[in-house]
């Protein structure tokens, strides 16, 4: 499944021809992705201009504007605005088709579907700077999904309500990670991929942020916080190592495994600069480390870890 750091990439790729465009209509292909798309999906997003291409954790959310004249607004206010929410699943992504191309550019060392198949959901907007553009929702898998939800209502819907914080900014430090793993015994993997602790954080992260903070994923949660309840010096370091590897795989585009792709169609390069993840069995590569990385498996998930630098 497409992380954090992915589903940033497509938003930016996004989001200049996104933003201030209008949905002049919307094609659907299917009634279903993952779920049944709402009722009157494509009636209540037509005439409706894109203010803004935001994210909330693995969550793409684009909040609308009041819909067009003689157009039903949410639920039956005229002049109500509107949160278009997409998950992208397991292999969902997004084509940006212009009239000058219908091709996604790029060289691709995984590359995603285009076959017209799996093009299930297509957004036609119209743009002030580059016309007509199209955005193709694709995935053959179908565990994307789409839904429509009232912006006084997002906190509380089940799918945003308890939502932990995001790893990218600030506000996840320390103290705030100390908070949420006082006299927890979790397991400090399992701890960072409780989505109502840190909203968005990936297996593959939690592995490369662990790693360069050198601690342990079976060190239990709560025993990187003192007594007072204040953060130690390493949580304190795990939450600069957090922040500093999801700033890190945006910049780079993200991971790409498997079929990722960017919306511009390149792959993205961290995958290149993993330092424990699906490397089972090679030299730990910290300086002066003489570990083997070591893979074990976590509520079901693949850890990878160097057992000798990381406590």
């Amino acid at each position: 499944m497409p992380e954090l750091p992915e589903v940033e990439t497509v938003r930016r790729g996004l989001q200049p021809f996104a933003e201030g465009a209008v949905i002049a209509r919307v094609e659907l292909r299917r009634p279903d992705l993952r779920f049944p798309l709402p009722t009157d999906f494509a009636a209540r997003l037509a005439g409706r201009r894109i203010e803004s291409l935001d994210r909330r954790a693995k969550y793409l959310l684009a909040r609308l504007g009041p819909a067009g004249a003689g157009e039903p607004a949410a639920g039956g206010e005229p002049g109500a605005g509107l949160i278009l929410a997409m998950h992208l699943g397991m292999s969902g992504s997004f084509r940006v088709e212009t009239d000058s191309s219908s091709v996604v550019p790029g060289v691709f060392h995984h590359p995603r579907s285009e076959a017209k198949t799996h093009d299930h959901v297509l957004f036609h907007l119209d743009t002030e700077t580059w016309g007509p553009v199209v955005f193709v929702f694709n995935d053959p898998r179908r565990f994307g999904f789409m839904t429509l939800v009232e912006p006084s209502e997002i906190e509380t819907h089940p799918h945003f309500r308890g939502l932990g914080i995001e790893p990218t900014g600030n506000r996840l430090d320390g103290e705030a990670m100390a908070a949420l793993f006082a006299n927890r015994s979790t397991p400090l993997k399992a701890a960072l991929l409780d989505q109502r602790l840190v909203a968005g954080l990936g297996n593959i992260y939690v592995c490369e942020a662990l790693w360069r903070a050198r601690l342990s994923p079976r060190r239990e949660a709560g025993s990187l916080v003192k007594r007072d309840g204040h953060a130690t010096a390493r949580l304190d370091a795990l939450a600069i190592h957090i922040r500093e590897t999801i700033a890190e795989a945006i910049e780079a585009g993200g991971s790409s495994l498997r079929d990722h792709r960017q919306a511009d169609g390149t792959l993205g390069l961290f995958q290149h600069r993993f330092s424990v993840y699906d490397r089972e069995d090679e030299p730990c590569p910290r300086e002066g480390c003489r570990g083997i990385v070591k893979r074990i498996v976590q509520s079901g998930r693949s850890t990878f870890f160097c057992p000798v630098c990381q406590r």
